[in-house]
């Protein structure tokens, strides 16, 4: 029997900064989840990879992740590792967390 299919997003990460990014429907990256394009299938997601993986001067290890779909109709994690990805690095003292701590914003 075929496994229902679990509807997808791409996140790659961004080359020079290294922020976690998720595809938009337009083929431009976003720093937020919910502006993520949805792929509700197989054929959608291996679309969407061709998209990310035709941009190599710009991201880096794109892939498909499951999500479930929030009330509101936008994606939200299903799996720790990715819910632990769109919050960005854990130790705050790193990376955007420590600016905006650093300029009060």
């Amino acid at each position: 029997m075929a496994r229902k299919f679990v509807p997808q997003i791409i996140t790659a990460n961004d080359l020079f900064e290294g922020d976690v990014i998720y595809l938009k429907a337009d083929g431009t990256w976003s720093r937020e989840i919910a502006k993520a394009h949805i792929a509700n299938s197989p054929e959608q997601v291996e679309t969407m990879l061709d998209i990310a993986n035709g941009q190599p001067g710009s991201i880096v290890g794109a892939y498909a992740m499951q999500i479930e779909i929030n009330e509101d109709g936008t994606p939200a994690p299903n799996h720790f590792r990715e819910e632990f990805r769109t919050r960005g690095p854990s130790n705050y003292f790193h990376g955007k967390q420590a600016d905006i701590k650093q300029t009060g914003a």
